[in-house]
């Protein structure tokens, strides 16, 4: 019996392939969103003929709006769809400083925009049916801002925040959320942002199958956040306890004290 329909972007390579293969052997129907035609329509054939279930290619670019539209309209419409996986994405091929400013918009389309709209509509979609749940491919780098490209950084600075944040509101409606940040991962998006994987150290890198079988590991255990990566979870635990502890004091009537000027009294 199907698990239900999954839709997965960025699934003709990579951790969306994974993906795709991962959730057609637990047995979800797949709906594959990708632009290369050659490679979705092997990858759907395939998938169908191993596991036994539906596999639609939607060769989509989701830069252009039409297409885009044609993916949220399938989402709002489709009640067979209970997952959402969002993998599209871009990555940077050096520093900000040395990046062109239309590479950084791009990215920014795509990694922050597009994955908003998807997510957005797929939240309400599923809240409506009181089912489902969203996996949004993060970064490990949205924990260490200073250590990449600073316009990434932030794009997946916004997708853990927005998953974090949605899992809040989604909870009473039955819909999951989590975000996964993996570290280096043994994927494309080197060679197309030109980047020498061999310059990374081995230790550093992972596999994709690995890495997808460990994030699927955490949404079975119903984690929110999963770093598959990360040994000692109470370092993640700790450091949520930090976060939430602040809360109190990011809002009040006065400023601090230490930032009053010398001899000011209040």
């Amino acid at each position: 019996m199907t698990q239900g329909t999954a839709l997965i972007t960025g699934a003709s390579s990579g951790i969306g392939a994974v993906y795709a293969e991962r959730l057609a052997r637990r047995g979800h129907d797949l709906i594959l969103v990708a632009r290369d035609f050659a490679r979705l329509k092997s990858l759907a054939s395939s998938l169908s003929g191993d596991h036994g279930v539906v596999v639609t290619p939607l060769i989509t670019d989701l830069t252009s709006p039409a297409d885009l539209e044609r993916v949220l309209a399938k989402l709002r419409t489709d009640a067979g769809i209970s997952l959402l996986v969002n993998c599209a994405g871009i990555g940077p091929n050096g520093p900000l400083l040395a990046s062109n400013l239309n590479c950084l918009s791009n990215m920014v389309q795509l990694n922050v925009d597009v994955l908003h709209s998807l997510t957005a509509t797929a939240a309400s979609a599923f809240a409506r049916r009181r089912n489902g749940a969203i996996i949004n491919i993060a970064s490990a780098v949205a924990l260490l801002p200073e250590r990449f490209n600073a316009t990434y950084v932030a794009t997946k600075a916004f997708v853990l925040a927005l998953t974090q944040a949605l899992s809040a509101e989604l909870e009473p409606h039955g819909v999951r959320m989590q975000a996964v940040l993996p570290g280096f991962t043994r994927t494309e998006i080197f060679d197309r942002a030109g980047i020498d994987i061999s310059a990374i150290p081995a230790d550093m890198m992972m596999d994709a199958g690995e890495m997808v079988d460990a994030a699927l590991a955490g949404f079975d255990r119903g984690e929110v956040v999963t770093i598959p990566s990360l040994a000692d979870s109470d370092l993640w635990e700790q450091h949520e306890r930090t976060r939430r502890d602040l809360g109190p004091h990011l809002s009040l009537k006065h400023a601090a004290a230490r930032y009053r000027l010398r001899g000011e009294t209040r």
